[in-house]
């Protein structure tokens, strides 16, 4: 019995059937992520900023006097908020701001030192909790501030008559493209901030 291999001929046909098989399947693979690369990363960053958002209502849900006494919460404005919680849950109360700045939403997070204890005002623990916040560009509130009842609070409103807080998030990875943007919304009733009658 005599064995018989391919033929030099046949060897050159098969590595070009194989060669034109994967570069093919390579250029399918390509132009897959070629078209969806835009749709890819708007569904990567609206799934991150709805955790950036969890985290933001599990910290605004747990605010709590500061270790210094101070009030829950502390500043209120459109694009920033200022509270204290004890978001590492070391018995230790953090002063903790959100800040949207451009299209970033930032966390940052003051610990108090000493005794008595005295919250750092610089050198703060730095997060990005979501990135192509467009917010500010379609003029719409970051953080919303509601009074007894379920009104707006206006601007004689103090942080002390807060009693509800509403987040929105507007998230857009290019906005010259399509699909559009995607709104998030969630809202909490901080526990250390309602009034019981």
């Amino acid at each position: 019995m005599k064995l018989r291999g391919f033929t030099f001929v046949e060897m050159i046909v098969t590595l070009s059937i194989f060669s034109l098989l994967i570069v093919v399947l390579f250029d399918v693979i390509a132009t897959f992520y070629r078209v969806n690369a835009y749709t890819l990363a708007q569904a990567y960053e609206v799934n991150s900023a709805r955790r950036g958002l969890d985290l933001i209502m599990r910290d605004m849900r747990e605010m709590t006097y500061s270790d210094t006494g101070t009030y829950p919460l502390a500043t209120m404005g459109t694009s920033s908020i200022g509270f204290y919680s004890d978001v590492d849950r070391n018995q230790s109360v953090e002063y903790v701001n959100y800040v949207l700045s451009g299209t970033t939403l930032y966390k940052y997070v003051y610990h108090a030192t000493g005794s008595p204890p005295v919250y750092a005002t610089t050198s703060p623990d730095t997060y990005i909790v979501s990135e192509y916040v467009r917010n500010n560009t379609q003029a719409t509130s970051t953080f919303q501030y509601y009074v007894d009842g379920g009104t707006l609070a206006s601007a004689t409103d103090t942080v002390t008559d807060v009693r509800y807080i509403k987040t929105t998030m507007i998230i857009n990875v290019d906005p010259a493209r399509t699909p559009g943007e995607f709104t998030l919304r969630s809202s909490t009733a901080p526990r250390n901030l309602k009034i019981n009658f």
